[in-house]
């Protein structure tokens, strides 16, 4: 057919009837005028199309099998993947007995401070959120979790809840620098703020700068209001260094965590607090710090000339002339074993 001006205008015409038949046929839904017309031109058409599928059906199974094998070969390598997984899942016996102490500590823990708790795993930790020390949990809406709930471990406080979602929950980690919670020391119960410094201690500020703070002094939190975001008497960590106030009027000290924040596994959500203060209950026991051995007192005596024994006081205690005592034991100058005392040297040389 040549390119002229009628061509061209029969093939417009063809384009413009095309899309207008499509239109048609969109906006009529299933009762499309063109319904019919459909129907006729795959009557007329549907045996030459079944023709040409059976001649190229040869090539097409070939084709087909060569893709099947490529599918069973994949299917194999992930059977394969999801048995080394299910394998790592299951983890060594070490790893098993490990979780199950985890797991036990966090009882005993929340038993001690009468905590409602969630159990939960640490799935995820938050690096693809920033550079905040966040973990993604295996809790959520669903299973009770709401915003600012206390979170804790065997050892014990690890964080608080700061997003929740359907089925999982983002902990923000007590180590890290937006974290601050209220403490209270042991025994003296010196209130301070921790904050977090990342892999350093906590950073304690207490409220008292003439606060008396030693050495291995433990923390524990204070509680919030309505205990949210943290409930009371959970542990914090123990000091291990402290700064001079230097007249301010506050005083810091640092803290080193219980809880380990680069391995973390098992954590619970307290979802009920405490109905009275746990105090130091949660506490583990402090180990009895060995006592200071009582250093053995160190005599030195001398012998005058006419024999007497004086001590470093210049007292006499004896004398090297002297009987026996009254108690029958013999005078060590006298003994026939005895060595040869002072004044028998000097007769001797005599």
């Amino acid at each position: 057919m040549r390119d002229t001006r009628e061509s061209r205008l029969l093939l417009v015409l063809l384009i413009a009837i095309a899309f207008a038949l499509i239109t048609v046929d969109i906006r009529g839904g299933e009762g499309s005028p063109v319904d019919g017309a459909r129907r006729a031109a795959a009557a007329a058409f549907g045996p030459v199309e079944n023709g040409v599928a059976a001649a190229v059906d040869p090539v097409g199974n070939a084709i087909g099998a060569v893709r099947d094998s490529g599918t069973r070969h994949n299917r194999i390598a992930q059977l394969e993947q999801q048995n080394a997984a299910l394998r790592t899942k299951l983890g060594s016996d070490d790893q098993n007995r490990n979780r199950v102490r985890e797991l036990d500590k966090l009882l005993k823990n929340s038993a001690a401070g009468q905590y409602g708790i969630k159990a939960a795993e640490v799935i995820a930790i938050g690096a693809a959120q920033g550079f905040s020390w966040t973990v993604t949990i295996d809790a959520g809406a669903n299973d009770g979790i709401e915003r600012d709930m206390t979170v804790i471990n065997g050892d014990g406080l690890v964080g608080r809840v700061t997003t929740v979602g359907p089925s999982t929950a983002t902990v923000l980690l007590a180590n890290d620098p937006d974290f601050t919670v209220g403490t209270r020391m042991e025994k003296t119960d010196e209130l301070g703020f921790a904050t977090g410094q990342g892999t350093q201690p906590l950073s304690v500020q207490f409220l008292n700068g003439k606060a008396k703070v030693e050495k291995g002094d433990r923390l524990v939190t204070f509680g919030s209001s309505k205990n949210k975001p943290f409930v009371p008497g959970v542990p914090v960590g123990e000091v291990v260094r402290v700064d001079p106030s230097g007249g301010g009027l506050t005083r810091t000290v640092y803290v080193r965590p219980y809880v380990g924040f680069t391995r973390l596994d098992i954590v619970g959500i307290v979802v009920q607090a405490p109905r009275e203060d746990p105090r130091d209950m949660v506490l583990p026991k402090a180990t009895a710090k060995p006592a200071k051995p009582k250093p053995t007192p160190t005599v030195t005596v001398t012998i005058s000339p006419n024999g007497d024994i004086v001590d470093t006081e210049g007292n006499v205690v004896g004398n090297i002339h002297e009987s026996p005592d009254p108690s029958g034991s013999p005078d060590p100058s006298t003994s026939p074993n005895a060595a040869p005392s002072a004044h028998n040297a000097v007769d001797e040389q005599r």
